[in-house]
């Protein structure tokens, strides 16, 4: 008995220290792992500023991309972990970290979605195609605009061919992962009579879906009950491969 009611306690200090351990992370970090009888879940946050090489200002939120590229590291290498839930509510922010990131969530193996939240705006929108499927909430906007420089520029040829490039790289990762064509896209990036003093396209849920931007409408159901479906439709092809 008394056995008994020593590993009743030591598996409730577990269970706490677990609760202590998620809640820590969801205030450092954003993230959350949850865990059922269908799989296990990592649910990561991109908000805010997309922050590069550049420390953004006390007031700004922002998603470090030092913080993300080793977790996602983790996240692949984790044998706990079935499949990867992408929440999005992002102003956008350096062009280069948020190519890395998405880069690094469209090469990983583990199933995949993204659900687009408030906001998926500039460099959030190939954050928001790099997964295997793609959700936004009706109510959400994503904002496609040409690139733009800050700091000093110097007013040559070669820093025009730069940005080109640039532009090109994110246009091409973008058409790569979802389905709407190169020429469609660059016609919302350079649109001139949407926006108010600036240059592109304001996409509202449904618009961002006909075009073939994102894949799907809905909410967090919706893209639990995709994710789920993706991870046991892989379990079974692992299965099958075993068998044979």
């Amino acid at each position: 008995m008394q056995e008994q009611t020593q590993n009743t306690a030591d598996n409730n200090e577990n269970q706490t220290a677990d609760t202590a351990e998620e809640r820590k992370g969801i205030i450092e970090t954003g993230t959350v792992k949850t865990k059922n009888s269908r799989g296990t879940i990592y649910c990561l946050n991109i908000i805010g500023q997309i922050e590069g090489h550049m420390i953004s200002s006390p007031q700004t939120k922002t998603t470090k991309y030092e913080h993300v590229l080793p977790q996602l590291v983790d996240v692949e290498e984790d044998e706990e972990i079935d499949g990867v839930l992408i929440l999005l509510n992002t102003v956008g922010g350096d062009v280069e970290a948020g190519l890395a990131i998405a880069e690094m969530i469209a090469g990983m193996e583990k199933p995949k979605v993204s659900m687009v939240l408030g906001g998926g705006h500039s460099i959030g929108v190939p954050l928001a195609v790099s997964a295997d499927v793609s959700f936004i909430v009706p109510s959400a906007t994503m904002t496609i605009h040409p690139m733009r420089m800050n700091g000093v520029v110097i007013g040559v040829m070669q820093t025009f061919e730069y940005l080109k490039k640039m532009q090109d790289r994110i246009i091409d990762f973008i058409v790569r992962h979802s389905n709407i064509e190169y020429e469609q896209f660059k016609k919302l990036m350079l649109t001139t009579d949407e926006i108010a003093n600036d240059v592109g396209s304001v996409l509202f849920g449904e618009k961002a879906v006909e075009c073939g931007l994102i894949d799907r409408v809905g909410g967090v159901h919706d893209a639990l009950e995709c994710l789920y479906g993706m991870i046991e439709g892989k379990k079974r092809k692992n299965k099958t491969k075993k068998e044979a």
